[in-house]
């Protein structure tokens, strides 16, 4: 009996462990598929794989934590992927959408994202020390990416295209630096979904949910852009705030909890 259980155990641990990995392949999926889109005119359905690229970058790390089959190639796995989609694939749709008719400054600061991308990606994966999980230390690629998809959302047919061009490149430039920042952005890990909540916490939630009913593009943009924000504004808050020269939390050392 013993020795027909081991078998269908090690079964068992093996689809545990290629499970994160399907997540990950997900994720390559949508950003080559983005891409595609990009190349089709479709900017709009191509933001919309991004963002869905997100929660599935989210979920391959927590279902790996939570069935215990985290691993150095499953981080690895992660990071590569994470670098087409949520590093080429912005940059190149950025391109795509109106960027590439700017001449060379068209395509150096896309790819001065896709660079910044890289370079967060692999400051996470060199990461040795743990530190506070509740915050990532500098803007995630994936909020990052979202940022730039949310603006295509907003305005994918060339809208206001010197403003929205101008819009794109200061976004690019902007969420580059964030990502190999060390301001410190809320990771919401901690956020117990079983607690109890004051019935007052159904209000702004409410409106919030009216929003993106209402007008979905300007529903993103706003939560990317308050989010993008919040690490420098918490930042600046506790300078202005700190007493006794105790340390800025911006300055600790990368945390190894950080996600990409």
């Amino acid at each position: 009996m013993n020795h027909d259980r081991a078998p269908q155990h090690l079964r068992l641990r093996r689809g545990a462990y290629l499970l994160p990995s399907v997540f990950t392949i997900g994720n390559i999926l949508l950003g080559f598929y983005a891409v595609t889109l990009g190349v089709g005119s479709s900017f709009q359905r191509a933001a919309v794989m991004i963002f869905i690229a997100g929660i599935l970058d989210a979920l391959d790390g927590r279902i790996a934590r939570l069935s215990g089959t985290a691993s150095e190639f499953g981080r690895e796995f992660d990071s590569l992927a994470d670098v087409l989609t949520f590093g080429a694939a912005p940059a190149l749709l950025s391109f795509l959408w109106g960027l590439g008719e700017l001449g060379r400054i068209g395509w150096l600061v896309p790819l001065f994202f896709l660079v910044c991308t890289a370079t967060r990606l692999a400051r996470f994966n060199v990461q040795t020390r743990v530190v506070d999980s509740r915050y990532f230390v500098g803007l995630p690629a994936p909020a990052a990416a979202a940022g730039i998809a949310s603006i295509l959302f907003f305005a994918p047919d060339h809208q206001w295209r010197a403003w929205v061009s101008a819009l794109l490149l200061i976004a690019l430039l902007s969420l580059g630096g964030l990502m190999i920042s060390t301001f410190r952005y809320h990771s919401f890990k901690r956020l117990d979904l079983k607690r109890r909540w004051s019935y007052r916490a159904a209000l702004p939630l409410a409106l919030v949910l009216l929003v993106v009913a209402y007008h979905p593009p300007a529903a993103f943009l706003a939560v990317a852009t308050l989010y993008t924000l919040s690490g420098p504004s918490t930042w600046l808050w506790g300078y202005l705030h700190r007493k006794g020269g105790e340390p800025s939390p911006s300055t600790d050392p990368p945390s190894h909890e950080a996600h990409s």
